[in-house]
């Protein structure tokens, strides 16, 4: 596992004891950490600093308490979410029964009933979202993860978040809002 910037777990200190980095990708890093306050495992990402440093605190925060409302039995729950010295983050469940990509890349190829055990739940957590207005902008088979071996979609809210709070300023910074190889062409 990499480090833990200091000055991270500093901020975090008085909440969460961050014990590694589980993952790292275009718009976050996600950290193994115990919450102290209900001694739980759970998972932080915290947004990179130069993206977070473009966003805005108050209205990242506003659109994650938005995708923190949707209650769902698969979509993965936002636990907590806040700002502390200058890092933006926020907390979900500890998932550890893997992601569909891992699960791709053990078996190489799904049959017929499996590929619809995933994919049913799926567009059910994705229509109910749709439905309270929200989008998930970032589909794809990293964001679907595995808890008792029930399909749970992830990161909900986190691009919606960054599309609405850095408006259109973000296509001039650089970020993309999803995945290419899984974004629509339009």
């Amino acid at each position: 596992m990499a480090e833990i910037p200091e000055h991270l777990a500093s901020a975090l200190a008085g909440r969460y004891r961050l014990h590694g980095e589980l993952g790292r990708g275009g718009m976050a890093t996600v950290y193994l950490a115990d919450d102290l306050k209900h001694h739980r495992e759970v998972a932080i990402k915290v947004l990179r600093s130069d993206l977070a440093a473009s966003l805005g605190a108050e209205r990242f925060l506003k659109e994650i308490e938005i995708a923190a409302r949707l209650t769902h039995p698969h979509i993965l729950a936002l636990h907590d979410s806040g700002e502390a010295g200058g890092f933006l983050y926020y907390v979900m469940p500890y998932i550890d029964g893997g992601s569909l990509r891992q699960v791709l890349e053990r078996e190489r190829r799904l049959g017929v009933d499996r590929a619809l055990e995933i994919a049913e739940p799926v567009a059910d957590a994705l229509s109910y979202a749709h439905r309270m207005g929200v989008l998930h902008r970032d589909i794809k088979p990293e964001n679907i993860l595995f808890s008792q071996g029930h399909p749970v979609v992830a990161d909900f809210g986190i691009a919606k978040a960054i599309s609405t709070a850095g408006g259109a300023n973000l296509t001039r910074t650089g970020f993309p809002l999803g995945t290419p190889g899984y974004m629509s062409p339009e």
